[in-house]
């Protein structure tokens, strides 16, 4: 049986996150415009930095940092950024991305996913519509990136996601 399209740009968002170099969550996100893959990204260091999976630790897995706090301690570019600084502004306006994450240990897909607060920030200046994540093989929670800019976490100090 043939799966449906957005079940496919997630298979491949998939892919790209098995390049992730994070010893917490692996992210994978592709970037879509009419139909057409604009760019894709995964997490890791910048570019020419040692990986957390070469240095063998993670500083926020040590500090016990929760998810979705304290970036500004981790080593690597998220997916949705490393995506969206590989593709030019005019090519995403308006479209899609799909993101995709998987626990480091355990292999299973990251539960109730959602991008942080910097990743939203920058999807909303991107020009993208919408953000679709995988929740399990065959199911995704689909968000308008209006409700980014409508629901402004930042004004009331709500931490994590």
């Amino acid at each position: 049986m043939r799966i449906d399209k957005n079940n496919y740009y997630l298979d491949i968002a998939e892919s790209v996150s098995e390049r992730g170099t994070c010893l917490r969550r692996n992210f994978g996100a592709i970037i879509v415009n009419n139909d057409e893959i604009v760019s894709t990204g995964y997490v890791g260091a910048p570019r020419g930095r040692r990986n957390c999976c070469d240095l063998k630790f993670c500083l926020r897995e040590k500090m016990n940092i929760p998810r979705g706090e304290r970036y500004e301690l981790c080593r690597s570019v998220h997916a949705e950024q490393n995506a969206i600084i590989s593709a030019k502004r005019k090519d995403m306006l308006d479209g899609t991305l799909y993101l995709v994450g998987k626990d480091y240990n355990s292999g299973e897909y990251v539960e109730n996913a959602r991008p942080c607060a910097l990743c939203k920030r920058m999807i909303i200046n991107a020009g993208l519509k919408q953000v679709i994540i995988r929740n399990n093989k065959k199911d995704y929670t689909i968000i308008d990136v209006n409700d980014f800019i409508e629901n402004d976490e930042s004004l009331e100090g709500v931490k994590g996601y």
